[in-house]
């Protein structure tokens, strides 16, 4: 099987990684010899038939900045949708940043996928926020298949258990914590008694946070995995759009104390019911979303059934990285073992 991997971020490298390592484990368990046959970043690509091993891709964007100075096989280019559709793979994997305010380039990515019979795989959150039922329909016009497990949980296999519990049943709704940063900023409020800027400010330092970190803190982060759920395991059509978001941004430290003396902690939810939204709601102490740190929890509340919880990291290079993997390997089974 040939991938295409466009972006060069700490998830891709982490994939990659991974591939390499999994090399002889993939073909002795599955029959899959899996083959990187390009790579781009934001300022060129390297594209080669014979495969691309990490450690060359590596060693071209420490010593030139981009992988396009891999010896022999680099291009200069930023058209990314333009070299998938030209590229003699099998499958894309779509792990550029998730720019949420201007989706546009991966979604052209993932349809110059689609459109030239490709499967895809998008640890972006971007293009199913703002078109999640277009880039379902057409993946399914154009025969291919199409996975995303690594946007919802990352390492955390959500989607694939949310999508398991409701068969044979009906979940009647989702609530849970979908962003680890947002999560370990309201423990430490509570926990250590400090305010919103200083845990902050101690979130980015330690890497929980990017150094703009409105995505998180507005909740826009959570609201676009609200609408993958949505998508993917209630079947209810939705963009971002259709959620009312309310985030954390200079959340005063006296809500906190407030919850905490009702018996609760302050978290920040998502909810998929009669309505989507993402918002600070109250959660008893003890309760199964009431997880620290960084953890994501989510609970599925099933009609025929009781609640299921599942709790476990939402993010991390070697996390998202074994999602992928995961959503290669469906893929491969689906497609009959053909490569």
């Amino acid at each position: 099987m040939r991938i295409f991997v466009v972006g060069y971020g700490v998830v891709a490298r982490s994939f990659i990684d991974l591939l390499e390592a999994q090399q002889s484990v993939l073909y002795q368990q599955q029959g899959l010899s899996p083959r990187l046959v390009g790579v781009c970043d934001s300022t060129g690509a390297a594209v080669s038939e014979r495969g691309l091993s990490a450690d060359e891709l590596r060693a071209a964007k420490e010593s030139t900045g981009t992988v396009a100075g891999v010896a022999g096989h680099g291009v200069r280019t930023v058209d990314a949708a333009q070299l998938i559709a030209e590229c003699d793979a099998d499958i894309v994997v779509e792990a550029s940043p998730s720019q949420m305010s201007t989706p546009g380039r991966s979604i052209e990515n993932l349809k110059a996928a689609f459109r030239t019979g490709k499967h895809a795989i998008s640890v972006n959150k971007a293009p199913l926020a703002a078109a999640m039922p277009a880039m379902l329909e057409l993946a399914e016009f154009n025969g291919v298949q199409f996975r995303f497990s690594g946007t919802v949980g990352g390492g955390t296999p959500v989607l694939n258990v949310a999508r398991e519990c409701a068969r044979g049943d009906e979940v009647t709704m989702v609530r849970g914590i979908f962003n680890g940063t947002t999560n370990f900023i309201l423990w430490k409020m509570h926990s250590e008694g400090l305010d919103f800027d200083t845990v902050l400010k101690e979130a980015i330092d330690l890497g929980y946070a990017e150094t703009d970190p409105s995505a998180d803190i507005d909740g826009v982060d959570a609201a676009t995995k609200v609408v993958i759920l949505a998508n993917y395991v209630l079947g209810r059509p939705a963009t971002i759009g259709d959620v009312k978001v309310e985030g954390i941004r200079g959340l005063p430290r006296e809500r906190i104390e407030e919850a905490a003396q009702r018996g609760n902690h302050l978290k920040l939810i998502g909810e998929i019911g009669e309505a989507l939204s993402v918002a600070p709601q109250e959660v008893p102490i003890g309760d199964p979303l009431d997880v620290p740190a960084s953890l994501n929890a989510i609970t599925l509340s099933l009609k025929a059934s009781s609640d299921i919880t599942l709790i476990g990291r939402g993010a991390g290079g070697i996390e998202t990285a074994t999602s992928v993997m995961r959503d290669l390997l469906d893929i491969w089974n689906v497609i009959g073992g053909r490569s």
